[in-house]
């Protein structure tokens, strides 16, 4: 089980950005998949998880309603697009699945056994 996450930038406030994770060794199909953060000095955060087999989301208060997250089982791939950005956004996104969990809720709210590399989401003007 392998998860490659690309789409590190710099965005102003206000701004979108949008993380794609390539996966491979299990199908976008059955687990659950989601996205976590880190930023400095603060304990890591479930952000957005989806349910595969039945594309049922979680999302976390601080982000709902401005990121979605998705997936494009043909590519292998699932993403995070984040709108309307703000400052406390700026975090370590890491993608993650756990071959364990099919629910987006357990998902978001435990810790995963598989994880990609982190990218680097800064906001700021």
């Amino acid at each position: 089980v392998q998860l490659q996450a690309l789409g590190e930038g710099l965005v102003q406030p206000g701004g979108s950005l949008r993380l794609s994770c390539a996966v491979s060794g299990f199908l976008l199909d059955r687990p659950a998949v989601g996205w976590f953060r880190q930023a400095p000095g603060k304990e890591r955060e479930g952000v957005s998880c989806l349910s595969t087999w039945n594309d049922i989301t979680h999302y976390s208060d601080s982000v709902k309603g401005r990121f979605t997250i998705s997936r494009d089982a043909a590519k292998n791939t699932f993403y995070l697009q984040m709108d309307n950005l703000r400052p406390e956004d700026t975090a370590v996104y890491y993608c993650a699945t756990d071959l364990g969990h099919s629910s987006s809720y357990a998902l978001c709210t435990t810790s995963p056994s598989n994880w990609g590399q982190g990218t680097l989401v800064t906001v700021s003007s």
